[in-house]
C-alpha cells in the first residue's frame, strides 16, 4: 500500500492508501493543479506494523515485551 503526501505551505494532505505507486502518481496528476507552484509531494510505501515489528525482532533489534522498551529507554536517559 502507498500513501501520497502533499505539503503546500503550512498545509499537509495525506491521500490514499493506493495499491500501487502508479495509482498514487495518477491521483497526484489530478491533485497538483489544485495546489500552489511551491507544493512538494512524496509517495510513501506503507508497512504492516506487525510485519515490521516481526522483522525487527528477527534481526534482534526490537524488544519483545513492552516492559523491555521502557527499561531500555530509562537506562539511556
Amino acid at each position: 500500500m502507498y500513501l501520497l503526501t502533499i505539503r503546500d505551505g503550512l498545509q499537509t494532505r495525506h491521500v490514499g492508501p493506493y495499491p500501487s505507486p502508479k495509482q498514487a502518481a495518477d491521483d497526484l496528476d489530478r491533485l497538483l493543479p489544485l495546489c500552489s507552484e511551491r507544493a512538494r509531494w512524496q509517495i510513501h510505501a506503507l508497512e504492516d506494523p506487525e510485519a515490521f515489528i516481526a522483522s525487527l525482532q528477527a534481526a534482534g533489534s526490537a524488544p519483545t515485551r513492552r516492559g523491555e522498551a521502557a527499561g531500555r529507554l530509562s537506562r539511556v536517559a
